[in-house]
């Protein structure tokens, strides 16, 4: 069931900044903001498109003003962009997925996908566009200035604590170290197109054979992409990579470490995937020709239980 899209918060964009004896309501003491976060929870997982994920920590401003923020702001106006469907104007003329109005949005909206056009119903320019709003009344300070840009998102207490709860239920407590920077790097490429051969450390490049066409990723340079963030170079086919660290036992996991696929589990020569694990069963990966960079479980899954070959944290050489 689609869940009803409120309408309120961009139809309030177009008011005027109001006094500062409005805002006497909302402290002015600064704070960090808690709700910082490197991965999303199987809510977020089962609820956001993988697009709109990608575009959402793409757009995150920090320090203040954190991906999880802007797609609760999301899922409150429009369910990430499913209600109202078509880019449907509301009653009081706001559109797009993040519910801009037309004087609003020509404030502040922003050419995202650098196509030439700023266009108020593309994800790719409404995302980055609210991000942009808000950082324009203090988000970016986070605490209470945090709270202060939502109420001017919507003028409204009530919505403000709407915004941050459901922030909070998207997001995981913040991971450290290595695997960490490893899962935050391979987020960041969620919905770019599978490329055969491409992709390595500097990012998405154009593959090979059949991924000549295509400037993406493929399971193998992903992973090399993300360890690259944390300083560990990796062989380039996912066989060869299984060696580029010690085997994790699969109850000893950790988010970053990578789990392998194989025609003949017992046999890693016949290895021909490879995933980023995140924890909870699931993975970071380029799935095939025509998929895009995904999160997908591969607990439980039986074709992926059928062909698991083992697990590989890489070290430096």
């Amino acid at each position: 069931m689609l869940k009803p899209a409120l309408g309120a918060g961009a139809a309030l964009l177009a008011l005027p900044v109001l006094t500062v004896v409005l805002l006497t309501a909302h402290s002015q003491a600064d704070g960090s903001n808690s709700l910082d976060a490197a991965e999303p929870t199987d809510e977020a997982i089962n609820d956001i498109p993988p697009a709109y994920l990608r575009l959402y920590q793409e757009a995150a401003r920090p320090p203040g003003l954190t991906w999880n923020v802007l797609a609760a702001i999301g899922d409150i106006e429009t369910d990430h962009g499913r209600n109202p469907p078509h880019c449907i104007p509301n009653a009081a003329g706001a559109a797009g997925p993040m519910q801009f109005l037309a004087i609003t949005w020509s404030v502040y909206g922003i050419d995202g996908n650098r196509d030439g056009r700023t266009d108020r119903c593309d994800p790719a320019d409404a995302i980055p566009g609210a991000a942009n709003y808000l950082a324009a009344n203090g988000a970016v300070k986070g605490g209470k200035h945090l709270e202060q840009a939502l109420w001017h998102y919507n003028h409204a207490d009530w919505y403000v604590r709407k915004v941050l709860d459901r922030a909070k239920d998207y997001a995981a407590p913040p991971a450290t170290g290595d695997g960490a920077k490893v899962v935050k790097a391979a987020l960041r490429w969620l919905g770019t197109p599978y490329s055969w051969g491409g992709g390595g450390p500097s990012g998405p490049t154009y593959g090979i054979q059949h991924g000549a066409d295509i400037k993406g990723f493929d399971c193998s340079g992903l992973a090399q992409h993300a360890w690259s963030k944390a300083g560990i170079n990796l062989h380039r086919v996912a066989a060869d990579q299984y060696n580029d660290g010690p085997h994790i036992p699969r109850d000893k996991l950790q988010p970053g470490d990578l789990v392998f696929f194989a025609t003949n589990p017992a046999n890693p020569r016949t290895i021909h995937h490879v995933g980023i694990n995140i924890g909870k069963g699931r993975m970071v990966h380029a799935p095939h020709t025509g998929d895009v960079v995904r999160i997908a479980k591969f607990a439980d899954v039986p074709y992926r239980e059928r062909e698991y070959a083992g697990a590989t944290r890489p070290v430096h050489k």
